[in-house]
């Protein structure tokens, strides 16, 4: 199991955010977004997204529910 850590090198809690982090990237990718993009589609930072997809940070629901929305899947799906 990888280890995930945030900015100060602390180790984050669960796994499921490097599951949740790379299933976001992977769908971004398949619909040819950006960070940028997925961002703005979604209404947050573009550095949210990029610290969301490198497991840095634990996300919220609402952010979560609102990448999901971007992304055009369900919430589910980014965390299995």
């Amino acid at each position: 199991m990888q280890k995930v850590y945030n900015s100060s090198m602390e180790k984050l809690s669960h796994p499921i955010l490097g599951i949740t982090a790379a299933n976001i990237r992977r769908l971004r990718k398949q619909l040819g977004l950006s960070q940028e993009e997925l961002a703005d589609i979604a209404g947050c930072h573009r550095t949210y997204v990029g610290m969301v997809e490198r497991a840095e940070i634990n996300i919220t629901i609402t952010n979560l529910h609102k990448i999901a929305t971007a992304l055009q899947v369900n919430i589910i799906e980014l965390l299995k």
